[in-house]
């Protein structure tokens, strides 16, 4: 894998950040346009004028939606993952990989979660220096020894400072726009009798334009994904310098990485290890927002001493 350093990196996702912030509401106005083409064939009117009438509406929902999931991102990943505070003198232990990473990568320390559960994984999330955080389980403090646990903080760390929780956390509010329209489209075709058969066709037109449109911004979304996990396992390894002790922290997370709380797909794909990926079928696999833990395992230890 080729080496991206560090100024590279941050600017690159940030340039993906702007570039999301444009893309996916310009998917949104499109498939209100494709809606319009269809609905203006039967209505005799002009797309353009109803999409311009709609603009103002479609532009305020979106921004005040998007608003709201900006700032209560943090509570809402709280609430989906029953994660607790850490205090410092609940386990000194902890605190002191994270301070000696952060010194080392001149950042201020994230906040620290704990996740009462046996299971083994982590994650990192938020979008400035006031939310961001760490996310590590009950059980991967106590099952890794302090080289493993290093690795693992140091590789939540690398997103942190790649910049690649904000522009994650970006794209999951997006996605889930997208997720809700078809979502609704799909449930208003219930409302749509035999008797009204005009109606019954707007509402599927409407549910095959959002579920496109949803499929894209997925692609959108995964298209940015795979790749920073692999970049954040890089940064770990260079941090440490010990790319041996992450690879046996994935081996160990690879074994038992259900976290039994977490339900929702988007609060799983911020951990180091998605386990819903490994329940999913060929065809799904497609949508991995991970890739192969087994393949991340082999290139840490090509660098590994033998």
């Amino acid at each position: 894998m080729q080496y991206v350093g560090l100024q590279t990196q941050i600017s690159r996702n940030n340039r993906y950040s702007f570039l999301l912030l444009i893309a996916f509401p310009v998917l949104l106005l499109g498939m209100f346009y494709v809606f319009f083409l269809f609905m203006a064939d039967h209505e005799g009117e002009d797309p353009n004028s109803m999409l311009l009438h709609t603009l103002p509406f479609v532009i305020g929902v979106t921004s005040i939606w998007f608003l709201i999931a900006y700032l209560s991102h943090a509570a809402f990943i709280r609430m989906a993952t029953d994660a607790k505070p850490l205090e410092r003198k609940e386990n000194m232990r902890v605190y002191n990989l994270v301070e000696n990473l952060c010194i080392q990568l001149g950042i201020a320390t994230p906040k620290v979660y704990i996740i009462e559960d046996d299971s083994l994984n982590a994650f990192a999330s938020g979008i400035d220096a006031k939310t961001y955080s760490i996310t590590l389980s009950k059980g991967i403090i106590e099952k890794l020894n302090d080289e493993e646990l290093e690795g693992v903080i140091g590789h939540e760390l690398t997103h942190i400072r790649n910049r690649d929780t904000r522009l994650l956390i970006i794209s999951i509010i997006f996605v889930g726009i997208f997720a809700f329209l078809a979502q609704m489209a799909f449930r208003s075709l219930r409302f749509a009798g035999s008797g009204r058969k005009k109606g019954g066709y707007i509402i599927l037109v409407a549910i095959v334009i959002t579920a496109v449109c949803y499929f894209i911004s997925l692609f959108l979304r995964f298209g940015i994904s795979r790749k920073r996990e692999f970049l954040a396992d890089a940064g770990s390894a260079e941090l440490t310098k010990k790319p041996y002790a992450l690879a046996s922290a994935l081996k160990k997370i690879d074994s038992d990485p259900l976290i039994e709380a977490v339900h929702s797909e988007d609060v799983a794909q911020l951990f180091i290890d998605n386990p819903q990926d490994k329940k999913k079928s060929f065809f799904s696999s497609l949508f991995d927002t991970h890739p192969p833990i087994q393949k991340r395992i082999e290139l840490l230890e090509q660098f590994s001493p033998l």
